[in-house]
């Protein structure tokens, strides 16, 4: 049976999907605590970023269409094996694994916030994991019919939410304050890696490319739309808290979005933003163990991850790495650690490896220029090298800028680094004792490409296996 093809309003569900997670509601609530308006600022310009990113992302997959992992097809074919590991798994997989389970943490709290059920927060937590699993398994369609809802609701609720504030239609009282709290551009600056957050996620489209109408124009247009959505959407977010609560409460607040939803609707406002957290979290969660899961198993297909990723039920789903990611985030939850006092800092040591991922695929994007100026493209990201250039200069920026505090910035560079040592070892193994290759050799696109074939890897094990033969016999008989 033909699979179903995803249309441009799932392609934008997608993207948005990861991006409007509970957690970048807080930190959306947390800048304009910080700078009122002034956070729009910082916002426009993360996004400008992200989408030469996102560009740059739709142009490799113009080079190099229909493949399962993408991001990790792309790397392996600019800069080798090593540095493919390292960002893949850094990057996506384990940053991915920890922020999914700390929006489905947020998501246990917020219901007994409210109605105080007496029931353990992680109780809920598992629930809703169970069925996320549940609608993945059950392959591409189900998954873009969650998505569409709770994408297409999650944008429809603080849409209205931010117009109600903004044009003070409300039934709490306004606020009289100074809204815009940024004294120059510097101070907009300093929250670039804040508003980065808010943004992060739209090139989750990539894995799932094949499954879409007309790819080659839906795929870049997705993703750039889903960014321009989720700008335009928090912008009047922004205003609207500035016109009903104080922005030293926003700024000290763990829950901003819920104090804003109150002040500006009272309990029914407060149990609005409760509905918008749960498509948030539901929304985001989906996103992560769908894209995880297609990574996982595109990372199988080039050698970088146990074959047993490609195993597919009879739903399409790739069964292996679905359980597998639920697993991990059902696991964090029903421990606790993604309640601990520290996991949100950890969250932000994850970031700088995402960020990281997003600079290699924007130097990819040179590369392939460079090696494969005339291979075809049915999309290119216009005026030359600039605009990747601008993605690269801005991505390295907001990293520099992923704390305002310079002691807390220092830690996160110290915990990467161990990070980096640990995950740079695993490569070097990988790359030494499965692979079989040299580790900053990058593979030629055409034979990267022909890994998608499942008969790839059964050719390349059976040429390493007379290889290895012909070298025992050679040494057998010069002794």
């Amino acid at each position: 049976m033909e699979e179903k093809k995803l249309g441009l309003p799932s392609v934008i569900s997608t993207g948005v999907g990861l991006i409007v997670a509970t957690s970048c509601l807080m930190s959306l609530g947390q800048g304009t605590g910080i700078l009122g308006t002034g956070f729009i600022i910082s916002m426009i310009l993360a996004c400008m970023i992200n989408i030469c990113t996102a560009l740059c992302m739709a142009e490799l997959n113009a080079v190099m269409p229909n493949l399962t992992g993408g991001l990790a097809q792309y790397t392996l074919a600019g800069l080798g094996p090593f540095v493919t590991i390292v960002t893949m798994v850094g990057g996506y997989i384990v940053c991915q694994s920890i922020a999914g389970s700390v929006e489905c943490a947020m998501f246990g709290n917020a219901i007994n916030t409210v109605f105080d059920t007496g029931i353990p927060s992680s109780v809920f937590c598992l629930l809703l994991l169970a069925v996320l699993i549940t609608a993945n398994l059950l392959g591409v369609d189900m998954f873009a019919k969650i998505q569409n809802f709770v994408a297409y609701g999650l944008i429809i609720s603080l849409v209205i939410m931010g117009l109600l504030g903004t044009f003070g239609l409300g039934t709490g009282e306004t606020v009289e304050q100074a809204t815009n709290r940024a004294g120059s551009f510097s101070d907009c600056f300093a929250l670039l890696g804040l508003a980065f957050f808010l943004f992060i996620g739209s090139e989750f489209v990539i894995p799932i490319s094949k499954n879409v109408k007309n790819e080659r124009r839906n795929v870049p247009l997705g993703m750039v739309l889903s960014l321009l959505i989720i700008l335009g959407m928090q912008i009047v977010v922004v205003i609207g808290m500035g016109h009903y609560t104080r922005l030293e409460d926003l700024a000290a607040s763990p829950s901003p979005h819920i104090l804003y939803g109150n002040a500006l609707l009272g309990y029914a406002g407060s149990l609005w933003m409760i509905l918008v957290s749960v498509f948030a979290v539901i929304s985001t969660v989906n996103s992560a163990i769908s894209f995880l899961s297609y990574m996982c198993a595109g990372m199988a297909k080039i050698n970088l991850m146990p074959s047993i990723f490609l195993k597919k039920n009879k739903r399409g789903a790739y069964y292996v790495g679905v359980l597998m990611i639920g697993a991990v985030m059902m696991v964090i939850n029903a421990t606790g650690l993604s309640t601990s006092d520290s996991l949100s800092f950890m969250i932000l040591v994850a970031i700088v490896f995402w960020m990281v991922s997003y600079v290699i695929a924007d130097i990819n994007v040179l590369i392939f220029r460079h090696r494969l100026p005339k291979a075809p493209r049915t999309f290119k990201v216009p005026f030359g090298p600039v605009i990747p250039l601008i993605a690269v200069v801005g991505n390295v920026f907001m990293i520099w800028n992923i704390d305002g505090n310079p002691a807390t910035r220092n830690l996160i560079f110290l915990i990467d680094g161990v990070i980096f040592l640990a995950l740079a070892i695993y490569a070097a193994l990988w790359c030494k004792l499965k692979l079989k290759r040299p580790m900053f050799q990058a593979i030629p696109v055409h034979e990267v490409m022909a890994m998608e074939n499942s008969l790839y890897l059964v050719a390349h094990r059976k040429a390493q296996v007379q290889q290895a033969a012909s070298k025992k016999v050679v040494g057998t008989a010069s002794f």
